[in-house]
This record gives structure tokens, sequence and C-alpha cells, in this order.
């Protein structure tokens, strides 16, 4: 694996129904109501926006998102990453305890160059960065369509 290549999985628990944890992932117009970490969507074709992300580093991401899946039945989500990170996303969502389980994977390579340059030091940094971002969007979403319990 190269060093600004990375791998992320990650596991929500919302105490909500799937229908409406579903409803508010497809929804990305929506996303920088309830994740304080994506500041702006712009829709840029029917299955295509893109998104301005910034966590706690000093710097934003621009990176496009493009539907490849989206089936509710199978609670399957997955879109394909451009921009300053290439790759994939996705994720299952899955009834658990009342609520929603959502098993989240990403393989992203980076492409912004200053990001790309200091990678081969700051990989820690920008693991943690990452998971203070999910960590709160965790929380956004419970607070969207319920509460969050796990990890």
């Amino acid at each position: 694996m190269r060093v600004n290549d990375y791998r992320f999985r990650d596991v929500w628990l919302v105490e909500a129904p799937v229908r409406p944890v579903f409803a508010a992932l497809v929804d990305l117009a929506a996303y920088p109501e309830w994740w304080p970490d994506v500041r702006s969507v712009r829709q840029v074709a029917d299955d295509t926006a893109e998104l301005l992300c910034r966590a706690r580093l000093p710097y934003e991401l621009r990176i496009t998102m493009t539907r490849v899946e989206e089936n509710e039945r199978d609670g399957r989500l997955l879109v394909d990453l451009g921009g300053d990170l290439e790759g994939s996303l996705g994720c299952l969502l899955s009834a658990q305890d009342g609520g929603t389980r959502l098993d989240i994977t990403q393989h992203v390579v980076v492409r912004k160059p200053l990001l790309r340059l200091l990678s081969p030091v700051a990989a820690p940094v920008f693991r943690a960065n990452h998971a203070l971002m999910m960590r709160r969007g965790r929380r956004g979403l419970a607070e969207r369509v319920g509460s969050v319990t796990g990890r």
C-alpha cells in the first residue's frame, strides 16, 4: 500500500430505523445541516455532487461523490470519489437491536498535492482527523434521525 493510500472502516450504531437513516445518507444536499465538517454541497450532475469538507486540520478537501449503487431494500450505498481524494466509499445498513448498524468502508488515494507531500510523516495525524470527522458525522446523523450508541 502506498503512503498516500488510506483504508478506513467505521461502524456506527444509530437508534433509528433503517429507512430514515438511509434517507438521510442519500440526501447529500442536507449534509451541512447535520455534519459539521461538510461545509457545502453542490450538485454537479444527476448522480454527482461536490462536497467541501474540513475537520480539525487547516485544510479543505474538495471531493466529488458519484453514485454507483443506491439500494434501499438491501441497505447498500456505494459512491466513487474524485477530486482531492480518489477511490470509493461504501455503506451497508442493517437493522440491529431496534436501530440501524452502518458498516462504512473507504479506500482513498490522496490527490491533493500538499497532502501527498505530507503523507509520509503526517499519516497518523490525517487518520486522527478522519476519525474526528467520522465521530462528528455519526453524532450529527444521530441527532438528525434518533440517537447514537457504539463506537
